[in-house]
């Protein structure tokens, strides 16, 4: 089944057609800026363009940084504040004219990294993390998904943890990968100690570069880097409209 999965950033807006049987892009990634402010307003005409880049007449599936309960926008962390309390489903199906679905951007990458990558048949307790803007999070328990849990808020030394640790703090602060990674393995104890998970998870754009970090992690649990990279929340996107729950297990 072809679905138009798209990933609301707080730099970027990507989107591509899915299929969501085989977890597979179906053509080229198209990407757009996140216009600043990333209001309502000026986000709906980039959503629009994306359509019709695509000629996409059928379902959307849309990923969202902050929390989405029944469609409707809860928070708005890393964009415009204009966004909450909107039924952003329902908005963009007027908009559009597609049936539209929308689910927590990183609840779409952990749904896509449980079904189709790294964390395919892991048991007990998966963290999925996505680093970028933000700190997006996704907790399974043996398969399901705990949805919207905003762990990225979690506050580290007095701050909001994705004030100290996601990629936008490592560019600002021009901190070497070294120094950086000091950072993400204190919040990532702190949620161990939290959480015991058995598997943690990292995506987002921060996962094409796992290499430079992931040796200064000293984790009890192993850490690997999402198989999908920034991809996965296009894919768990688009899965969001063949699941519209956005929870369950989707294997076995």
């Amino acid at each position: 089944m072809a679905v138009l999965g798209i990933d609301i950033g707080g730099t970027g807006i990507k989107a591509a057609p899915v299929d969501t049987e085989k977890g597979v892009l179906l053509a080229e990634r198209y990407r757009v800026d996140t216009p600043q402010p990333a209001s309502v307003a000026a986000v709906t005409p980039v959503i629009e363009a994306i359509v019709h880049h695509f000629e996409w007449q059928g379902e959307v599936g849309c990923g969202y940084p902050g929390v989405i309960k029944r469609g409707t926008v809860f928070t708005a962390a890393n964009v415009d504040p204009s966004w909450v309390g909107l039924d952003a489903s329902h908005f963009f199906e007027q908009v559009t004219g597609c049936p539209f679905y929308m689910v927590n951007d990183a609840d779409a990458a952990g749904l896509a990294e449980m079904h189709f990558g790294a964390g395919i048949d892991q048991r007990g307790v998966v963290l999925v993390l996505t680093i970028g803007t933000g700190i997006g999070s996704a907790l399974f328990v043996e398969g399901r998904l705990v949805p919207n849990l905003e762990f990225g808020h979690l506050m580290i030394r007095g701050k909001d943890a994705e004030h100290r640790a996601s990629n936008r703090a490592r560019v600002e602060r021009q901190l070497t990968w070294k120094k950086w990674a000091r950072r993400v393995n204190e919040y990532l104890l702190h949620m161990e100690n939290l959480f015991w998970p058995d598997l943690i998870i990292i995506g987002g754009g921060i996962s094409k570069s796992f290499v430079k970090f992931a040796p200064h992690l000293t984790t009890r649990a192993p850490v690997v880097a999402a198989r999908m990279y920034n991809d996965s929340g296009i894919i768990g996107a688009a899965m969001t409209s063949v699941h519209p729950e956005s929870t369950g297990v989707f294997r076995g």
